[in-house]
């Protein structure tokens, strides 16, 4: 009896938990930490959402969308009713206007406001150049944007046996800007790779928090695979993730404990709709997840 793909994820989160190194971080929090893994998963045999926690799959829907609309504020996720990226730019008001004396206001409140006041959402919704910026509004050095995305949809129909099929989060001359109210890429770049008419894609991830984060990354680039073989007219291959730093953070050991002692599931199916030919036409009610039954979710702190 063949292994269960999710076996990978456990393994990696019981791998580090043996065998991590305990690290300080730019958090404060703390984690055990290992570097250089990689897990895989055959995308023809089951959409890789996480059985042995819920993962919450409008949330990932939503960002990345977001991301291909080449977007940075978060006004889109809030009204979409999705907050994963609050903590960052709530920090960054936060701290600013303490330094300056000024009235804060709750995070709630800040929430609210990004919501329904566009010039306090222009101001402090903001990101900075974080991922769809690069993905899809890159500047050369002549202030030229490049659409990486465009590009590699054009690659992949032209030029499939390119070894170039690549788009980089990583700008090294955004860096600061993206840290002061967001965070600089953790999934860095990724790359596509077509075969026998099929379309597999490997992701290099930097930082990896695998309780928390892992699950939407694996998720997430497996979904944006399979809308871009949907329109590329290609079957589908594998998706391959491969990190750098894999870490659990101190205060999430309990709830990985938890998570270990559970059986994974059979994994659902995902479906999208044939009519969708352009990367970016794409909306929620375009995909629709069958067959997912998992175990209740876990909550856990997320490290700002």
């Amino acid at each position: 009896m063949s292994t269960h793909p999710e076996q990978q994820y456990l393994d990696l989160l019981r791998d580090i938990k043996i065998n991590g190194t305990c690290k300080n971080d730019r958090t404060g929090t703390g984690t055990y930490s290992l570097f250089g893994r990689q897990i895989r998963f055959d995308l023809s045999k089951g959409f890789p959402l996480l059985t042995t926690k819920k993962v919450f799959l409008r949330g990932i829907i939503i960002e990345l969308l977001w991301f291909l609309k080449g977007e940075s504020n978060i006004k889109y996720l809030i009204e979409n009713d999705v907050h994963i990226w609050n903590s960052w730019p709530y920090k960054y008001y936060k701290e600013t206007n303490e330094k300056k004396g000024k009235e804060v206001l709750s995070q709630q409140d800040f929430i609210e406001k990004i919501k329904n006041d566009g010039k306090f959402a222009k101001i402090w919704g903001e990101l900075g150049p974080v991922y769809g910026v690069q993905w899809r509004h890159w500047k050369d050095e002549n202030g030229q944007e490049i659409d990486q995305i465009a590009r590699v949809i054009q690659q992949i129909k032209n030029n499939p046996d390119s070894r170039r099929i690549i788009v980089s989060a990583w700008n090294a001359s955004k860096i600061d800007e993206m840290a002061k109210s967001g965070l600089p890429p953790c999934h860095t770049m990724f790359q596509f790779y077509v075969s026998n008419g099929k379309l597999s894609c490997q992701l290099y991830q930097r930082s990896a928090d695998v309780f928390l984060g892992v699950p939407f990354n694996i998720a997430s680039y497996a979904l944006l695979t399979m809308m871009v073989a949907k329109v590329t007219d290609l079957q589908l291959g594998d998706f391959v993730h491969t990190f750098g730093d894999v870490h659990i953070y101190k205060n999430h050991l309990e709830q990985v404990d938890l998570q270990l002692t559970r059986k994974p599931k059979q994994f659902p199916k995902m479906k999208i709709d044939n009519a969708v030919k352009d990367i970016f036409s794409f909306k929620p009610s375009d995909f629709k997840l069958s067959g997912y039954d998992p175990h209740p979710p876990i909550k856990a702190p997320v490290a700002v």
